[in-house]
């Protein structure tokens, strides 16, 4: 019988964390979007500690990675968890391990008084989306992403009000 880990992350798996985001980007179609590096990575999840890392390992093979973060409702006063990222490798899919990163971050989210997880997915995906609708999980249908990045990220900075 395999033997499934979710585990918190050290300063050691900082290359892992890379590893497994170029992986996900390669399967979104997005490799040239990811500026991430090894440094970057290590100051934000362990120096600032903006974000928070959980290792999915297989008999201590590292299979994937969840990244999330807080966010904030006004409507409801109190922080959420963002859900950034849950990548597994493909050959490990379809064995349960999704279920077991969303029954953590549930009780992560309980623990800490979150009142909601979030994410986004992309339309494409369709096994991440009925994944995500036998969990329980709503589309919020009338509400769309919107995002400044880059130039226009600079651009909006800059701007004389």
């Amino acid at each position: 019988m395999e033997q499934f880990n979710l585990r918190k992350t050290t300063r050691k798996d900082t290359a892992l964390i890379l590893g497994f985001i170029e992986e996900l980007a390669e399967y979104e179609k997005m490799t040239d979007d990811v500026i991430a590096t090894e440094d970057l990575i290590e100051e934000h999840v362990f120096d600032k500690e903006r974000v928070e890392v959980l290792i999915a390992e297989e008999n201590n093979v590292p299979i994937g990675f969840c990244l999330f973060f807080y966010n904030f409702s006004t409507f409801m006063g109190k922080s959420g968890i963002y859900l950034e990222d849950l990548y597994i490798k493909p050959e490990y899919r379809g064995r349960g391990y999704g279920k077991i990163i969303f029954k953590e971050l549930a009780k992560i989210a309980i623990e800490r008084n979150c009142g909601r997880i979030e994410w986004v997915c992309l339309d494409w995906n369709k096994p991440a989306i009925d994944f995500y609708k036998k969990m329980g999980a709503i589309s919020m249908d009338k509400w769309s992403t919107y995002r400044l990045t880059g130039e226009s990220l600079r651009q909006v900075a800059q701007k004389e009000t």
